[in-house]
């Protein structure tokens, strides 16, 4: 079999090897312009080899042997060199530039043809921009003049802008979204032109801006523009999707009214008439708004209790009305469902099974609140334990509860405040019962927390109050005796004690696609930020200085006899994904921590340390294996364990082929300790040592996109080993052992 690229390349055509769009202007970006090229090359993997096109090329001419068939639908057929849609990407491209304000601009095809391929470039010439000498408005509604001059500052048509048609066209909208939201029922941007006069032997353009008046059809007379009010608000809470649009199909049994507000219902009102009217965001003789139409939208949009919201306006049937009647189409969703999941369990090469149900209720108060309860348990057999406990068995089991509450819940506040923040209020208990060959441990917790978002890119979480308590009934006699009772682990002997943690923590997320969907493997240029502050045991720690609390015996305030642990924490991450084509991007992702114990503790509990190496982190090594600093122990998991993270990667995604996408990157980063722990030796964080401690790792990844998740298989090989200061063994890059040196990882979505 042959694998030239142009095995299947037809006498006297070209396969189409590459496209490039070249330009003399640096203002003009070339990636900017490849939307509007009609014929793109076969794809590249990694933007390197044309895989799937030597696929393709593998496969012989007889079509009916299966391994043929099979190796044309895993490859790309070869891309035949069109004259006709070259040609029309030289025009699109050339009416592109044009309209940014190069009005002379031009596009010239260069082809170069070697055997049979063709690269061809599009070379744009792109000339002298023409500017706006002047702005003027033609606007002879006066009511419509007001709105539209009154404030400037926002207007993107300025004096000495280049001529630049998507600006026009992007303040026509501008203008439009700002009637809407002043009453302007029935206006959209048609209604809206320009002319544009060119200044004679000049770049300049004198822009006027026309404003026409309302036709409802091209024979008829100029009217004003009519400014509409909200008459009467009707809720349908029993809608059908799926049935015809016409009011007059609903069906409608009954009705309530509530402060004035009609709700019609089919057999029985499932929610309470005032969580619909409170989330109402205009009312009865307002002018219409559509931004508050798109906040009622968004506030019904976060109740469970519903599937789809429809809000719906009729003019009133009184002639020449400007009064708007407006129907809330509701569509209940499926209130109740049960849950069952069974999932095998991987822990350090120690194989068990874990199950779980849970039950949702999405309308429990028929306020749309969400009750959610689950059920876990597990287990484990524990391999590679010392001799001298009973068994190796390791049972888990767990109940988690929670209550979301679609709006904000605070006493003492005004309903006006409540309905302006917009927040959701969650209640939520936890248990976890975990019976192991070492100890038994038990730990319980409770929570109150808010969630809120802003323009669907913001989203912000609040931990009012958030107390835990660990409790250990019992530990066996020999990991007493090893681990707690040896005095050389300060951390084991604080973290396998009685705690209380009371904490209160605020957390930020913005994401620059908001809550759109988009595969990370092709997504446009985006960008998020994520930044978490915690604190826990200060409040505790006043009342007991100021109660003169007696310390325990390890120096500890306690309440009722039980330690808490007293700390701040903080966290930032960036993650940042750069698009070259429609098949491959950069992604870069930084992340920094610090939590520092205080007061009333001398350590971080171990469920708020930090550990390096695993999936989501410097992929060279495995789960918790990497550092404090140079630490290089294998003892126990709890020695990997740190203060203060770093972690920085870099990854080239590219889409394969089908559901595969693969993955090529670098991985930077380790952990460190803010005090010096005689079990953690070369752990403590130093200014003028860090640097020289960090890890790098470098690998491939294989990710199976299967729509809802994805599934994801990296391998990590270590480059820069931090534990040694020098010699082969720092730098396995250059002396790979690929059984030293390789971890696999398996883990659900993207790693950032």
């Amino acid at each position: 079999m042959s694998c030239s690229s142009t095995k299947y390349v037809p006498e006297g055509s070209y396969l189409l090897d590459e496209v490039n769009i070249r330009t003399d202007n640096n203002d003009i970006k070339p990636s900017n312009l490849r939307i509007y090229i009609r014929q793109n090359p076969n794809s590249k993997w990694f933007s390197l080899i044309k895989t799937q096109l030597y696929i393709y090329d593998l496969s012989g001419r007889d079509s009916t042997k299966w391994i043929n068939r099979t190796l044309r639908k895993l490859g790309d057929a070869p891309v035949i060199f069109n004259e006709d849609d070259t040609r029309r990407t030289q025009e699109e491209i050339t009416k592109a530039v044009r309209n940014m304000g190069y009005m002379g601009a031009s596009v010239k095809i260069a082809r170069k043809t070697k055997k049979k391929k063709i690269e061809v470039n599009y070379d744009i010439t792109a000339g002298k921009a023409y500017l706006v000498r002047s702005v003027k408005y033609d606007i002879k509604d006066q009511k419509i003049a007001d709105y539209v001059l009154k404030d400037t500052l926002p207007c993107l048509l300025k004096q000495g802008m280049r001529f630049d048609v998507n600006v026009l066209d992007a303040e026509r909208q501008r203008i439009t979204d700002q009637l809407l939201n002043n009453g302007y029922y029935k206006f959209n941007k048609e209604f809206i032109s320009y002319t544009a006069d060119t200044v004679r032997n000049s770049y300049l353009v004198d822009l006027t801006l026309h404003l026409h008046a309302y036709k409802e059809q091209l024979d008829d007379t100029d009217k004003l523009h009519k400014q509409y009010t909200i008459n009467k608000v009707s809720f349908v809470t029993d809608y059908d999707m799926m049935q015809s649009s016409a009011l007059s199909s609903i069906e409608i049994n009954d009705s309530v009214h509530y402060k004035g507000f009609p709700i019609y219902y089919k057999d029985k009102l499932y929610i309470r008439p005032k969580i619909l009217v409170d989330n109402l965001r205009f009312l009865p003789g307002d002018l219409y708004d559509e931004q508050k139409v798109q906040r009622t939208y968004n506030n019904f949009g976060r109740f469970s209790a519903l599937k789809y919201t429809n809000i719906r306006f009729f003019e009133t049937q009184v002639q020449d009305s400007t009064k708007l009647n407006c129907y809330v189409l509701l569509t209940k969703s499926k209130h109740q469902s049960v849950a069952f999941e069974v999932e095998g369990t991987n822990s350090a090469g120690d194989l068990g099974a874990a199950a779980s149900m849970s039950f949702q209720n999405r309308n429990i108060f028929k306020g749309s609140e969400l009750f959610t309860i689950k059920f876990r348990g597990a287990y484990e057999a524990i391999s590679g334990l010392q001799s001298g406990y009973r068994n190796n068995n390791y049972i888990e089991l767990g109940a988690e509860s929670s209550i979301n509450f679609p709006n904000f819940l605070f006493p003492f506040l005004s309903s006006d405040f409540k309905k302006r923040i917009k927040a959701t209020t969650e209640f939520g208990l936890q248990y976890n019962y975990q019976l192991r060959p070492e100890f038994s441990r038990t730990m319980a917790s409770a929570s109150w927390s808010y969630k809120w978002s802003k323009r669907q890119r913001i989203q912000h979480r609040f931990d009012l109050l958030d107390i835990g308590y660990l409790y250990l009934p019992w530990k066996s006699d020999k990991f007493e005796q090893d681990y707690i009772n040896s005095g050389q682990n300060s951390i084991l002997q604080y973290n396998y004690q009685n705690r209380l943690i009371i904490r209160m923590g605020y957390n930020y997320n913005y994401n620059s696609r908001g809550s759109s969907l988009m595969n990370n493997t092709v997504a446009s240029n985006s960008y998020s930020i994520r930044v978490n502050v915690e604190s826990a045991g200060n409040l505790m720690y006043v009342i007991s200085r100021m109660a003169n609390i007696r310390k325990n015996k390890d120096g500890e305030y306690a309440i009722l006899g039980i330690p808490f642990a007293q700390y701040l924490k903080g966290e930032f991450d960036f993650s940042k994904n750069i698009r070259i084509d429609h098949r491959n991007s950069f992604a870069f992702h930084t992340g920094f921590g610090i939590a520092v114990p205080y007061g009333n503790a001398k350590t971080v509990p171990f469920e708020k340390q930090y550990f390096s190496g695993g999936a989501n982190s410097v992929r060279g090594w495995g789960v918790r294996e990497l550092g404090p600093g140079t630490f290089n122990g294998k003892s126990n998991l709890l020695d990997h364990s740190g203060d203060i993270k770093f972690d920085a990667s870099v990854e080239y995604r590219s889409r394969l082929f089908w559901k595969f996408q693969g993955a090529a990157f670098i991985d930077a980063g380790n952990i460190w300790t803010i005090r010096s722990y005689d079990n953690q030796p070369g752990g403590v964080f130093k200014f003028n040592e860090f640097y020289k401690q960090i890890a790098v790792a470098y690998g491939l990844g294989l990710r199976i996109d299967l729509d809802f998740f994805i599934l994801r298989f990296d391998g990590g090989m270590k480059a820069i080993n931090p534990i040694y200061e020098k010699g082969k063994e720092r730098y396995p890059i250059i002396n790979p052992n690929f059984k030293r040196d390789f971890t696999f990882h398996f883990a659900v979505g993207y790693p950032f």
